[in-house]
C-alpha cells in the first residue's frame, strides 16, 4: 500500500514538473520585455532568454523522464 502512494506522489511530481516547464515557455514572451528594460540586463537579453528556454526544457524533460520510469518498472 505504501508503495502505491509513492507512485502517486511521483506521478503528481512528474506532472507538476511538466506543467512548470510549459508555464516557463508561456511566460517568457511576456516577461522578457520587462527584463530588457533593465539597463544591466539589456545587453545580455539573448543569454537570459536562452537560459529561460533551457530551464523550461529541463523541467519538461525531467517530468517526462520521471513519467517514463514510473510506467516502465
Amino acid at each position: 500500500m505504501a508503495n502505491r502512494q509513492v507512485n502517486r506522489a511521483q506521478l503528481i511530481w512528474a506532472v507538476a514538473l511538466i506543467l512548470a516547464g510549459v508555464g516557463v515557455f508561456y511566460r517568457i514572451p511576456q516577461v522578457m520585455p520587462n527584463i530588457e528594460q533593465i539597463p544591466i540586463f539589456a545587453s545580455a537579453s539573448g543569454f537570459i532568454r536562452f537560459c529561460f528556454y533551457f530551464m523550461g526544457l529541463f523541467l519538461i524533460g525531467g517530468g517526462c523522464k520521471k513519467l517514463y520510469h514510473q510506467y516502465h518498472k
